[in-house]
């Protein structure tokens, strides 16, 4: 006699077979290819629009209101605050925004110590107000006529950055687009 013979079923093969066999495999490819493809397409998206706008948004100014004065050309500070900005710039390996200014008229200048409009650098790309000085160091006495002074801010995050455009408020006004060294 002969022995019994165990018949199993042929392997699947055909048409489809290898996605009903690996179904797990290719849903996982496909939503990771779909994660991969929108993660580039966001990330081109950023790339085109910071090279069309270097950075910057066309505005006329990020000055939160409770801390916006009258805007005043560079060449007008003096007339309005007494002084003339010579220098904006980040140091401290970015950690500082150190601001020099000159005295032109002493008298007008004294609107610096007044404490309802403190000096302050605004960022204009994010709007951030950078006001809080380096150990709260600032300027006390008669302020004389040309002479150089400075104050020096913390620039939490380094937000304020070398070519950036910033906003100064000194006294009773504000000098909009001044480029930072």
């Amino acid at each position: 006699m002969s022995d019994p013979v165990s018949v199993s079923p042929p392997p699947v093969s055909g048409p489809g077979s290898r996605w009903r066999a690996g179904g797990r495999r290719a849903r996982l490819a496909g939503g990771l290819v779909g994660v991969v493809a929108t993660v580039v397409a966001t990330a081109v998206a950023l790339w085109i629009w910071h090279a069309s706008t270097d950075g910057t948004e066309a505005t006329d100014s990020r000055v939160p209101a409770s801390w916006a004065r009258p805007a005043v050309a560079a060449d007008r500070l003096s007339q309005a605050s007494g002084v003339e900005i010579t220098r904006v710039a980040v140091t401290g390996d970015g950690g500082l925004v150190d601001l020099r200014f000159r005295i032109v008229d002493p008298d007008r200048a004294n609107a610096l110590h007044d404490e309802s409009t403190p000096p302050a650098v605004v960022d204009e790309q994010s709007g951030l107000v950078v006001h809080e000085l380096l150990m709260n160091h600032s300027h006390t006495g008669a302020y004389k006529a040309g002479v150089t002074y400075y104050l020096v801010f913390n620039n939490p995050g380094n937000w304020v950055h070398r070519g950036g455009k910033v906003t100064v408020l000194l006294g009773n006004a504000q000098v909009e687009h001044v480029e930072v060294a």
